[in-house]
């Protein structure tokens, strides 16, 4: 279990590093309302992206990607919702998932932008 903690917390090192040299202003890391958590959630412009990163080592048990489930879907839809209202959001806003392949001691990153849709 502590490898997946550790590999976990790498993956959204990585993925906030990936957007910050994208451009992305991150407001938030692991963000929670209730049960739901985001691990980020960055703004580029005026549009609100709320980030759920997936990491993993090997394909073995599938891509990163498809372990976001429509209960997590569900969850973070809740936790965007709270987030807007709480800070009067009243641009665009949209989901993203990147998925962080961990190999060799470096992470390939797949970032799928409006994931959801």
């Amino acid at each position: 279990m502590a490898h997946n903690t550790t590999l976990g917390k790498l993956g959204e090192q990585a993925a906030e590093a990936h957007l910050t040299a994208l451009g992305y202003l991150v407001l938030e890391r692991n963000y929670r309302y209730k049960r739901a958590e985001v691990d980020l959630i960055v703004t580029k412009g005026k549009t609100l992206v709320l980030v759920e990163v997936k990491t993993r080592s090997t394909h073995q048990y599938g891509f990163p990607e498809e372990a976001v489930s429509a209960r997590k879907e569900a969850m973070l839809q809740l936790a965007a919702d709270y987030y807007i209202e709480q800070h009067q959001w009243q641009y665009d806003v949209r989901f993203d998932v990147i998925s962080v392949l961990w190999q060799q001691g470096k992470p390939k990153i797949l970032h799928i932008e409006d994931a959801f849709h």
